[in-house]
């Protein structure tokens, strides 16, 4: 709810009238730029108000430009704005737990889109995207570590990957090499073909191999958590995308020898059956599929795409051409299918695939991949530089510790290398000491293992501080981020301050309430006034009998309710009724009639016909302050909020700097 509230309040407060499109600025930096205003002794940059003024208009358009009087307006606003949030900063509400916390968290959210890391996941996004558009057919073999293997082990697993690739350029059966070599469990079913797939069905490094590969060529041994792979890329072609089939399956059971004869005879006659025209697919389906999931809602399956079932299923369904229609019988592990085609769809764009794209990189191990290279990008651009020998050494020394924090420390201390340097970024040294203290203050969740818990605390810590570094580089360097974290920074302050200041100290202050009410009740009155029950004729055919209803009647509490009653058997949406007492003379259908005729009177407005019968009338007269107390609290929240600002001005010098104004007049408002 607040986080809706500051967003409202920041848009609402400082800007007016907004035709979309956004300013280009190319200000200098805070550093180099006079102040447009100050605010007690503090300067206010002219871009701030610029950035504000920019959000929702594009001054480059003559049209959009604003007027002298509202370029004078929203100054005005702007001054209001800083007032505020630099009272929320003199009553310390910059320093609360409450605002830290808030803050942190919309900065966590404001700065992705700002980091190495964003730019890099969305490459990531778009490659995986691009990759989709094909489906490709490869054939590996794989070649598992022996268990607990050694260096000398995996070099001699990547020898004999690299012979058998050898061989396969050689002109050697690739399927016959996958029988020999292969340490893949399905071999003896695929003979190492996959079949098609496409992005984000294959491990990474598997995926990015082929993908880079050309038809008919062998790649080098690929790494991946499985072992060493030898690929060969078979074909390629477009994604199909997706489609919605429905099957009807006979089991075969593999330790039944007639199961699979009786199988086969039986999806034969099934199949036989469905050519017939008198046949229903429906009834077929739930008479004798197998498939106790999907029988009862005529054999539909889940969408799915290429990679996504059983090779044969697969293959067949993607050859059905036309809705509707049938396969012949195919044969896979589950026993015999009959598959009929119900619909196909394409590859979404890729803003809808965004989202489950994002979700599928990163539990990937392309996350993995994206970290290392946003570390490295880090590492080159703020000059990190590690001091081996202090981290050897400190490495060393924790080996074998119990790591309860206190003994560490005092180890730490006795060695003298508390303040041994284990890293330096942007020529600032990060400390043994400095580890220790993020150790117990990061709030970071570790894994460590027994006999190594400096590394992956070591890792951590210069995760954080690069990150760290990012971020405060941004601030400093980027004029875009920096604006927008001032903005929501200054936003919540506002906020708070208007919450505690304006709007529940109205809601709360009952007195003060009925004290602003009894000052002002000249605000608060009725006009004239009268009782009425109004019928809306929503079809003409209703109007003779609902004359004829009413023609007689005199008004009464009672009366809506008995029309309702009439009507009760006509359609809803027929007829509406209103009653009660209102204000008649800038009502668009009590305006016509004349409130001291008590008789049915008939008003056409906007198309429909009214038929109206008033009842006793009221001249105009003060309101009782429960008749109007919410807009009495509304305009006492203004109040306050005008008097905070009277008493600010007051106590605030406010120096404007007319030349920064004039060049900001100058691009803003137009010169008509």
């Amino acid at each position: 709810m607040k986080y809706t509230y500051l967003c409202l309040f920041l848009l609402g407060t400082i800007i007016a009238c907004t035709p979309s499109g956004q300013l280009s600025q190319n200000a200098p930096s805070t550093e180099e730029s006079p102040y447009l205003l100050k605010v007690g002794n503090e300067p206010i940059q002219a871009e701030e108000f610029l950035y504000m003024l920019s959000k929702n208009r594009d001054f480059e358009a003559p049209e959009d430009k604003l007027s002298p009087e509202e370029f004078e307006e929203n100054l005005e606003l702007f001054i209001n704005y800083k007032l505020k949030v630099k009272e929320a900063e003199a009553l310390g509400l910059h320093e609360s737990e409450e605002f830290k916390r808030e803050f942190n968290a919309f900065k966590e959210d404001l700065k992705k889109p700002y980091l190495l890391e964003n730019s890099l996941q969305e490459g990531e996004l778009r490659k995986a995207y691009a990759r989709m558009q094909e489906v490709v057919h490869a054939k590996h073999i794989l070649l598992r570590f022996p268990r607990n293997a050694n260096k000398e082990d995996s070099i001699a697993v990547f020898r004999m990957a690299q012979k058998i690739k050898e061989k396969a350029e050689a002109g050697q059966d690739f399927e016959e090499l996958a029988i020999e070599y292969s340490q893949d469990p399905s071999v003896s079913n695929n003979k190492g073909d996959l079949g098609y797939f496409t992005s984000l069905q294959m491990v990474y490094a598997f995926e990015d191999a082929v993908y880079n590969l050309q038809e008919g060529k062998v790649s080098d041994p690929v790494l991946t958590s499985f072992g060493y792979h030898i690929i060969k890329l078979v074909d390629r072609k477009p994604n199909p995308g997706q489609i919605k089939v429905a099957h009807i399956l006979v089991r075969t059971d593999a330790q039944d020898p007639l199961s699979e004869d009786r199988s086969r005879r039986k999806i034969a006659d099934i199949y036989t059956e469905l050519q017939k025209e008198s046949s229903s697919w429906s009834e077929v389906c739930q008479a004798y599929s197998e498939d106790k999931d999907t029988k009862n809602r005529n054999g539909e399956l889940p969408w799915f795409g290429i990679g996504s079932f059983i090779k044969d299923f697969e293959q067949a369904a993607f050859s059905l051409n036309e809705i509707g229609e049938i396969s012949r019988p195919i044969s896979t592990p589950y026993g015999y299918h009959i598959i009929k085609l119900i619909d196909t769809k394409p590859i979404p764009p890729y803003e809808e695939m965004e989202e489950s794209l994002k979700s599928k990189i990163l539990r990937d191990s392309r996350s993995t991949l994206i970290k290392s290279q946003v570390q490295a990008i880090q590492k080159s651009k703020y000059n990190y530089q590690e001091r081996p020998d202090n981290i050897s050494k400190t490495k060393n020394l924790l080996s074998d510790q119990a790591y309860e924090m206190n003994a560490v420390k005092n180890l730490l201390e006795n060695e003298g290398i508390t303040d041994s340097t284990l890293f330096v970024i942007q020529s600032e040294p990060r400390k043994v000491s400095d580890l220790i203290s993020f150790i117990e203050n990061s709030g970071e969740v570790v894994n460590i293992e027994p006999r190594n818990f400096f590394q992956p605390w070591l890792d951590k810590f210069i995760e954080t501080s690069l990150t760290i570094t990012e971020e405060n580089d941004l601030i400093e360097n980027n004029e875009d981020f920096r604006l927008l974290i001032q903005e929501y920074r200054d936003g919540i302050l506002l906020f708070d301050l208007m919450n505690q200041m304006v709007w529940q100290k109205a809601l709360l202050d009952t007195a003060g309430q009925e004290s602003y009410f009894e000052e002002h009740q000249d605000n608060y009155k009725w006009k004239k006034r009268t009782q009425a029950v109004i019928l809306k004729l929503n079809q003409a055919t209703l109007l003779s009998p609902a004359e004829k209803f009413l023609k007689d009647k005199a008004y009464s509490d009672e009366l809506g309710e008995s029309i309702k009653a009439r009507f009760a058997d006509e359609s809803p949406i027929s007829f509406e009724v209103q009653q009660g007492t209102f204000e008649y003379e800038n009502h668009p259908v009590l305006k016509e009639i004349n409130p001291l005729d008590k008789k049915l009177q008939k008003v056409k407005y906007d198309g429909k016909t009214y038929l109206v019968i008033a009842g006793k009338t009221y001249p105009e007269m003060p309101k009782a302050f429960n008749e109007t107390k919410g807009k009495v609290i509304q305009d006492f929240q203004e109040s306050l909020n005008n008097n905070l600002i009277s008493l600010l001005r007051n106590n605030y010098i406010i120096q404007i700097n007319e030349d920064e104004k004039k060049k900001i007049a100058n691009i803003v408002v137009s010169n008509n």
